[in-house]
Formats: C-alpha cells, sequence, structure tokens
C-alpha cells in the first residue's frame, strides 16, 4: 500500500520524486560519515547504526534536526543555498556530489562560478567527427550515441556497428550496451569497475533534470533488465566525467589501450564528444 502510495505521489507531483532521491542520497552519505571524520569527540563508542546521527549532522551544520529529517524524507520543505553548502561541508562531499546536490535541490551553489548557457551542438560537431582518425563519437543527454566515425564503429562494433548492441534494446545507448550486452563483459576490460564508475557519472550529470521522463524512463527499463545497474543505482555514487586509459580486448585487433578524452562544446552543453587516441609515451 505504502509503495502504491508513493507511485500516485510522484505522479502528482513530478518534483517528489527529485525530493525522494535527495534524501537517499543524503542518508548514504551521512551513513558513511564516522564520527571521528567529522570531528566529533566520542566517535569510538558503539553506535547501533552506522555513521553519523541526524541530531549530530544538523548540529555541524547549525540547522533543527527536525528540518535535516523532513529532507531526508522527501518532504517539501524550504531550504536556502547558504544551509545547503554547510550540509555538503559536513558531509565532505566531493565537486561532483555538492554539484549534485545543488541540483536535485535546483539551487545555486554561493560558491559556484556563473552558470553557462544551455546550448545545442555546434553545427559542425558532426562533420568533425568524420575529420577526426581517431575513434570518435557524440552522446547526448541520455548518453545514446547520435554520431560516431568509421574508427569509433571498428571499435566498438558491437554498440555503433551494424546492428550493434542488439541485446541492449537495439538503440545506440551506452548505459545500455555496457550493462545488457553480453559482448560488453568481455570487450570492456575491468568491466566491473568502469560500468561502476560509468553510472556514476551518469547519475552526476542527469542530476540536472532527474524528474525528465526520457532519463526516468531510461532508468527504470535498466532496473527490470538488469540486477546489477538496479543494485549499482541504488548505491547512488556519484563521479565526474573523466577521460583516463582504457583498456579493451578487441575480437579482430586483440588487446587495446588507449586514452580517452572527453569534451563538451559549452559549460553546460547536452551533447559530450568523447574521444580515443593512442596513449602518449608511458602512460598506459
Amino acid at each position: 500500500m505504502a509503495s502504491a502510495t508513493s507511485e500516485i505521489t510522484a505522479a502528482a507531483d513530478p518534483s517528489a520524486e527529485r525530493r525522494r532521491l535527495l534524501g537517499a542520497f543524503l542518508r548514504r552519505h551521512r551513513e558513511r560519515l564516522t564520527p571521528a571524520e567529522a570531528g566529533l569527540q566520542g566517535g569510538s563508542t558503539r553506535r547501533r547504526t552506522p555513521g553519523l546521527r541526524r541530531e549530530e549532522l544538523a548540529q555541524l551544520c547549525g540547522i533543527s534536526p527536525t528540518w535535516y529529517s523532513w529532507l531526508e524524507q522527501g518532504r517539501d520543505v524550504s531550504v536556502s543555498p547558504q544551509a545547503l553548502a554547510r550540509l555538503a561541508e559536513a558531509l565532505r562531499l566531493t565537486a561532483a556530489e555538492r554539484s549534485y546536490l545543488f541540483e536535485m535541490t535546483r539551487k545555486r551553489d554561493p560558491d559556484a562560478p556563473p552558470a553557462g548557457l544551455r546550448d545545442q551542438p555546434p553545427p559542425s560537431l558532426l562533420a568533425a567527427l568524420e575529420a577526426m582518425t581517431a575513434p570518435a563519437y557524440l552522446l547526448d543527454r541520455l548518453w545514446t550515441a547520435v554520431g560516431w566515425n568509421p574508427a569509433a564503429e571498428r571499435l566498438f562494433g558491437g554498440w555503433l556497428g551494424p546492428g550493434g548492441s542488439s541485446q541492449g534494446g537495439g538503440e545506440r545507448n551506452l548505459l545500455r550496451y555496457v550493462f545488457l550486452d553480453l559482448t560488453a563483459r568481455s570487450f570492456i576490460l575491468d568491466w566491473d569497475n568502469r560500468a561502476r564508475r560509468l553510472l556514476a557519472e551518469f547519475r552526476a550529470e542527469t542530476a540536472r533534470h532527474p524528474e525528465d521522463p526520457a532519463v526516468q524512463a531510461l532508468v527504470a527499463g535498466l532496473r527490470r533488465e538488469s540486477p546489477l545497474f538496479s543494485r549499482m543505482w541504488d548505491d547512488h555514487g556519484v563521479l565526474e566525467r573523466e577521460g583516463g586509459v582504457r583498456r579493451f580486448d578487441h575480437p579482430l585487433d586483440g588487446p587495446l589501450t588507449l586514452e580517452q578524452l572527453t569534451l563538451r562544446p559549452g559549460g553546460r552543453s547536452a551533447y559530450t564528444l568523447v574521444m580515443l587516441l593512442e596513449p602518449a609515451e608511458g602512460a598506459a
């Protein structure tokens, strides 16, 4: 009955889902922070629950324990950017996690630089893919490939090749490929770690629009079809999207080590350009 009531509430109030996710995020990070890490005395005493108590975190932030409890419970409460900033500092959030916190509350971080304007990808961006010799592809806000060059098609044949990612639903979504196409697990070396990081990066990016029906549909579908995705999603990991060394076991070319470079046209563009380069000397 409670689950059905929650679904009805979320349908009637789209912001309810965002508040629920925010509460789960705060609770998970509060439970991960030990009293000693927070600088509280007596942190070594035996506790029945992990991490900080709600009252302790509220005291660190200079806010009402009742107000903080309501925030974790997903209630519709007013919250100031200054209070959120104190909360982020008390929880020792990373830059990506702090950004996620402010995105979920639709508040502007008082310490953030002026936000850039949302834009469309430059008209020349798809044409630029063809001019690149290294594998390169373009992702939209759902991380579905909307363009790629021949080198990327050869590298990611199971995803971008003809008929690629058929086990992932027939479309070119990166998350569906990684979690649903069984060939991805043998192609991507260190698959478990890469999948976990990829999901944490996606959560950080989609914090800008968690109530977006397309985002919700993508996540809901993956949760139904992949128990592993569902467990990782419930972990509420958040990471900045970053490049670095990527290793693959290509069915034709054998083991490959490449350096991933991720670019976004404009500070808040919904599109992401990814390139896979030969690693610099000594990088591998």
